[in-house]
């Protein structure tokens, strides 16, 4: 199971999501974000945990063709994460320009907002599902709230993705056995608060996966 840190932005909670054993880190670029970096900074924290063998994630949100180029030819990351309202065609169009995997996000709360991912089966490589935004807020992700997990078990079970909402060290675990996923994402779940990545949140994340992985 892959997993994926998201919003990092200094070398200490790279460090500790190393030693943690993720394998992947996210790094956002989205101006309205707490957790949003520079080009420049993902690319030092991103080379820093490619050299320890983690995949290096830009998340973006309905990024410009120039933005992503600036993101792309600067930060040199490993997966391009698409985390705004792009089409089947535009995530097929970015996956040709870049040569990289895309893994398409969408916001989840019902079984017809899961149905939307059938329209990008044959263009995305991977899909993440977080919560729908709570009313009023400016983020497309790490609002710190999640879905009904068990909407999931209808998925056909070749379909790889990411489980992403609100998962923290206390409910890990429950979202595990629940949905069973190929991945999960965790961004506010270990934080203090909104950016500010929490080490010891960090480490007790990873224990609790341990545990879950021990259950299963």
């Amino acid at each position: 199971m892959d997993i994926k840190i998201c919003g990092l932005s200094t070398v200490e909670s790279v460090d500790a999501v190393i030693v943690a054993m993720a394998t992947h880190v996210g790094f956002i670029f989205f101006e309205k974000s707490p957790r949003h970096v520079t080009a420049g900074l993902a690319a030092e924290l991103g080379a820093r945990a490619q050299a320890a063998g983690l995949k290096s994630v830009a998340v973006t949100v309905n990024a410009s063709d120039a933005y992503l180029d600036e993101i792309v030819s600067v930060m040199k990351p490993d997966i391009l994460q698409l985390h705004g309202s792009e089409s089947p065609a535009r995530v097929a169009e970015i996956k040709a320009k870049y040569g990289l995997p895309v893994m398409k996000a969408f916001a989840i709360s019902n079984a017809e907002d899961l149905a939307k991912a059938d329209a990008y089966t044959d263009v995305a490589d991977r899909f993440l599902f977080d919560a729908k935004p709570p009313k009023g807020s400016d983020l497309p992700g790490g609002n710190g709230v999640s879905f009904d997990w068990s909407l999931l078990n209808t998925l056909d079970p070749s379909i790889g993705y990411m489980l992403s909402g609100g998962l923290n060290h206390d409910n890990i675990v429950d979202a595990i056995k629940i949905a069973n996923p190929t991945g999960l994402d965790i961004s506010s779940g270990v934080e203090s608060a909104p950016g500010i990545k929490d080490l010891e949140l960090i480490a007790k994340l990873f224990e609790a996966i341990k545990t879950a992985r021990k259950e299963s």
